[in-house]
This record gives structure tokens, sequence and C-alpha cells, in this order.
């Protein structure tokens, strides 16, 4: 099984693109770029030089993916947010041998519209909200909003507020997965971070909006 290619859509060589990958309308990926299987990028994307992307990773419209940048699996990029690889860029200046190293740990979630300051490391399971702007580095299952970012809580494998108890013990609504927290980290304690969401757990049946209601 191949990728697929829009026939809109431009594929430099070489690259190394994963099987069952698509890219859509209008995008680009560049020579270099190596990216992995069941990946999906939207419309108007655009994937640079040597960049590396991991597999089952979603890329939303309108996303520039910058040298520099490395994305691991299952990470989710939300429409219209931001990458940068310069922290002090200047046209008359030319700094393409001073990209900085941008990481997107597995499973993180860049919301719509946010803007991911390049130079850090945004943790596993990590969810950036909307609109946010992230200017630091992010911890694993950290909920960061706001502008300039901060941290406002923290996330669950599928997407819910971690409420901890007097033991830090929270258990995700929808899979009823525990996450313990002790100091300022945060695991799970029942699957690995490393260790792929079993089938069971893969298809959403509820509406976010029935959590809170609940």
């Amino acid at each position: 099984m191949a990728y697929y290619k829009h026939e809109s859509a431009f594929v430099d060589e070489p690259c190394t693109i994963g099987d069952g990958t698509k890219i859509w309308h209008f995008s680009h990926i560049q020579k270099g770029a190596v990216i992995g299987s069941n990946c999906i990028f939207g419309q108007n994307c655009n994937v640079a030089n040597d960049v590396v992307i991991g597999s089952n990773v979603k890329v939303q419209n309108n996303v520039s993916i910058y040298t520099g940048t490395i994305i691991e699996d299952d990470v989710f990029l939300g429409p219209s947010c931001v990458l940068t690889n310069v922290t002090n860029p200047r046209s008359q200046v030319n700094r393409h041998s001073l990209y900085e190293k941008t990481v997107l740990k597995r499973g993180c979630t860049i919301g719509a519209n946010a803007t991911v300051v390049c130079g850090i490391t945004v943790g596993r399971y990590a969810f950036i909200a909307a609109g946010a702007v992230v200017v630091k580095n992010v911890a694993d299952y950290a909920l960061i909003a706001g502008v300039p970012g901060k941290q406002t809580g923290w996330m669950s494998r599928h997407g819910h507020k971690l409420l901890f108890d007097n033991s830090g013990i929270a258990v995700c609504p929808e899979s009823g997965l525990k996450y313990k927290k002790a100091g300022e980290n945060v695991s799970c304690l029942d699957l690995s971070e490393d260790a792929a969401l079993p089938d069971k757990l893969r298809q959403g049946i509820k509406s976010y909006d029935s959590f809170k209601a609940g």
C-alpha cells in the first residue's frame, strides 16, 4: 500500500512517506522530509526540508511545518496553527544554518490558531488550547491556554480535564484510565505512555458536551 497524493499537491524528491498517508489539495512536501504511515495532511499544508514526522499524525488545513521540527507519532495539529524555527527573525539576516529545534512529543494536540514558538518541547499528550501562544517547554499531559500560554490543568489521553483527588489520582471520564499526579508530573497508571490505545478505546462514541453535562 502506497501513500495518496491529490493531483493538486506537490511532493519533491527525495523524501520518505509511509503507507496509507494522505496528502490533500494544494499541499507541498519538500525534499528530505521523512513522514510516517497513516498520516493526513489537509488542504494547503507545507512540510519543509528535512522535517521528521511520525505515524498517525493529523495535520489540519493551512499548517506549515518548518525545518527543525520533529513531530512524534499520534500528534494532532489544528487548523491554521503556527510553528516557527527562528526566535529572532530578520529579513536582512540569513539564519538558515541556525534553525531551532522544536519537538512535539507523542500524542500531543496543538489547537486551532495556536502558536508554538521554536526551540521548545511540547510533552506527551499535552493539550495546547485554541489560540494559545506557547513560549516554553510543556510537561506531559499539561493543558496550556492563553496569551502567553499558561498551564491551567491536566488532560487525559482522550482530551478530558483531569480532576485529581487527595491521593493524586484522577480517572478519565471517557476511557476509565487512571492517572497519577506526583509533584508536577502526571503519568497513566493503566497504560504506558509509549503504548498505543487498545482498539476498544480508539473510537469516540459520546460528544464532549455530554461529558460536561455529566
